[in-house]
């Protein structure tokens, strides 16, 4: 998490303060959802289950607990491990690499708040995702908040798999949004590819390059390029999408 200042501040008041404020807007503005109640300031960072080995497993998903490996590790692969940033360590990144809880973990960037100062920084030098690149939307910092609120835990949860159903709209569109668009958006997209088009994503599914990516083809770029494939239920949603003509329904 390379910086232009010689090492970053630990501020952990203010840290600690402006995580309470942007998840109490993210709660006072989502009266649908119940949220555990936030819990004491001086264990906003906790470490969770810090092993680096499998998730905690879940039998179903709970909508009031936020998931590492199906909401997190997807947010933080697609906006931080790019290629050319957080995908590998180097000097160039202050040798951080974002690709799994264990790397993440190990980092130390989540117990001293250098993530959290990071995505909600306001200093061009220094925020995360770095520009050209598009910041993290006020969502999103939401979710990572409550993630280190609920104890930064390495956990997993099953959900059902909806292949019946399958549209643009409803499945593709929010599956890309979450696990494509941190590359494939902004001014400069990866591989001139902005995926916030469905033109532009409809043409790489007729030409069979969105299939061999998201099953990891040997002659196709990886997608995602960094960490573990998608669920096979999203590979699955993806491919019945294509077959069906890459429709914007």
């Amino acid at each position: 998490m390379k910086s232009s200042k010689t090492s970053r501040r630990h501020h952990s008041g203010p840290v600690r303060i402006g995580l309470l404020l942007v998840l109490a807007a993210f709660l006072f503005f989502s009266p649908s959802c119940k949220h555990e109640p936030l819990v004491d300031p001086g264990n906003l960072f906790g470490t969770g289950n810090t092993g680096g080995g499998d998730p905690d497993p879940v039998d179903t998903c709970d909508p009031n607990t936020v998931y590492f490996d199906q909401q997190i590790l997807p947010l933080l692969i697609s906006n931080c491990a790019v290629p050319g940033c957080h995908n590998t360590a180097t000097d160039d990144n202050d040798h951080i690499r974002i690709t799994s809880y264990a790397t993440l973990m190990q980092s130390g960037i989540v117990q001293d708040g250098d993530l959290w100062d990071a995505i909600t920084d306001n200093d061009p030098d220094d925020i995360m995702p770095r520009p050209p690149q598009a910041p993290l939307t006020p969502a999103q910092i939401a979710l990572i908040g409550q993630w280190i609120q609920q104890g930064t835990q390495n956990n997993t949860c099953v959900s059902a798999c909806d292949t019946a159903n399958v549209t643009y709209s409803g499945t593709i569109a929010p599956l890309v949004q979450a696990r494509c668009q941190g590359c494939h958006s902004g001014a400069t997209p990866q591989g001139g590819l902005n995926f916030t088009s469905w033109q532009v994503l409809n043409s790489v599914a007729m030409d069979g390059r969105l299939a061999g990516a998201v099953q990891h083809q040997a002659t196709f770029a990886s997608m995602p390029p960094t960490g573990p494939m998608l669920p096979q239920c999203h590979i699955d949603q993806f491919l019945i999408w294509i077959n069906e003509g890459a429709p914007q329904n």
